[in-house]
């Protein structure tokens, strides 16, 4: 039976846990800090309850801080090398600060829904940021519940987690991604970048690729030569034999053009490594004949392994891109200038190792590079019921969960349509740009480019 026992101004319960240490002896547990007495007796009571129910939980579990228990369960973590980095880095800067010291038994839900407010006020913590801090905090908590040290985790879920003042999310505004503005982003990736850059400008705005897929992919995953060139260097994908088998029957020069992703750039502790793509969102991709023109080109001026090259000619993925690559792109920047400088005793007038002309903002100013995928799915959405909601969810490298997504297969006719979809936009656009009032002629384009640009032109008007 719990029993009371007055220590100053305050009491303490005691209780029997009705098991025995190495010695034979009872194991007591005990909390103090009452200041009256039938509250405490009544605590003990309760606890007593529980023993019997056989939900109890001894207080010296509990009383493991969130600090500690941190430390190991962030091991017992089975995600990716950029999801536990993440993990880590939240725990570090913002779980640990304000739970570090506290017991994992006693974070209460009014305790949490107090941090929680406090936290979404902070300045350098946006909407998503904070959800995502919230999520790793639940997930811990709920862990702690499995581990016994806790009874329910104090991180409200369902109704309750709904309740309070209704916000709405915020989303990102976007505009359509209109065709003649992927043009211009792609001339100025010439006129900055080089023949890399209007490909790669085009080519991720006609397959929805990511940008570190793109980074990653090799000119041996990349039309003319895949798939007879496919290298099946990938041990984690099990059926690769087969899948190269079906590969040869439908995709190549002479049947349809394609691109595999198999591979994505990513840094692990600092060192540059090939990973599956996200969600091993490993994937096939049909291309229109425009680009695959386009590659052929590109691949003809280079012998890189790496499809698309920084301007220095080294890995893609080691430069910041969307600093040093994609704001001058999308955002415009002026021609490079003149200036003096004093050599040797000797006043020189001297410009930039690698003078660039003005290069004019495009309706991207300001906006995500990624917003070229997102532009992609617009543009095989606008199809309507010409393509399967499998065949594109399949192709931005998304699973269509349930039934639908376990008996649904792309199919090649599927495959097709969308291919003659997207050249077919390209030709209206050849079609109906008047170039004379283009901020950008293909006039201006290089002589290889220029060629390009007139064989479109023939397709695209037909037979005279």
């Amino acid at each position: 039976m719990a029993y009371v026992e007055w220590r100053g101004n305050t009491c303490r319960v005691v209780w029997n846990t009705r098991k025995k240490d190495e010695r034979g002896k009872w194991i007591y547990d005990q909390k103090g800090g009452f200041t009256d007495e039938v509250a405490a007796k009544n605590y003990g009571l309760d606890r007593e309850a529980e023993i019997r129910n056989d939900d109890y939980i001894p207080r010296r579990d509990g009383a493991v801080t969130i600090g500690e228990y941190a430390k190991t369960w962030v091991d017992t973590l089975d995600v990716g090398h950029l999801r536990e980095r993440a993990i880590r880095s939240m725990l570090r800067l913002y779980i640990e600060p304000r739970w570090g010291q506290t017991p994992v038994g006693d974070v209460l839900p009014s305790s949490y829904k107090a941090w929680k407010k406090q936290l979404k006020a902070l300045p350098n913590v946006g909407e998503k940021y904070g959800e995502e801090i919230l999520t790793v905090f639940s997930m811990l908590m709920d862990d702690a519940v499995d581990d016994g040290l806790r009874k329910t985790s104090p991180v409200p879920k369902g109704r309750k987690q709904r309740r309070g003042r209704y916000k709405k999310k915020p989303r990102e505004r976007k505009r359509e991604m209109r065709i003649e503005d992927v043009h211009q982003l792609a001339c100025n990736a010439l006129a900055f970048w080089g023949l890399d850059g209007f490909v790669f400008i085009w080519t991720m705005a006609a397959t929805g690729m990511r940008p570190a897929e793109l980074y990653a992919l090799r000119r041996v995953y990349t039309h003319p030569a895949w798939p007879a060139s496919d290298p099946l260097d990938d041990p984690n994908e099990e059926d690769r034999a087969e899948r190269h088998a079906e590969d040869l029957e439908r995709y190549g020069p002479d049947l349809m053009p394609a691109i595999r992703v198999q591979w994505q750039h990513q840094r692990e502790k600092g060192v540059l490594k090939a990973f599956p793509p996200k969600y091993e969102s490993r994937r096939s991709l049909v291309i229109p004949p425009f680009l695959a023109e386009l590659l052929e080109l590109l691949l003809k001026s280079h012998d890189g392994e790496h499809v698309f090259r920084a301007i220095s000619g080294g890995l893609l993925a080691n430069a910041n891109f969307t600093y040093h690559y994609w704001r001058p792109i999308a955002d415009g920047r002026q021609a490079s200038k003149e200036f003096e400088r004093t050599r040797l005793g000797q006043q020189q007038t001297v410009t930039s190792r690698r003078p660039v002309a003005e290069i004019p903002a495009t309706a991207y100013a300001g906006k995500r590079l990624y917003l070229l995928r997102h532009g992609h799915k617009e543009w095989i959405d606008e199809a309507g019921g010409v393509h399967s909601r499998i065949a594109v969810e399949t192709r931005m490298g998304h699973e269509v969960a349930g039934v639908e997504g376990l008996y649904a297969n792309v199919t090649t006719a599927m495959e097709r349509r969308m291919m003659d979809s997207l050249q077919e936009r390209f030709e209206r656009f050849v079609r109906e740009t008047v170039w004379e009032t283009a901020v950008r002629s293909p006039s201006s384009l290089p002589d290889g480019l220029a060629e390009w640009w007139n064989r479109q032109v023939r397709t695209a008007k037909g037979p005279q």
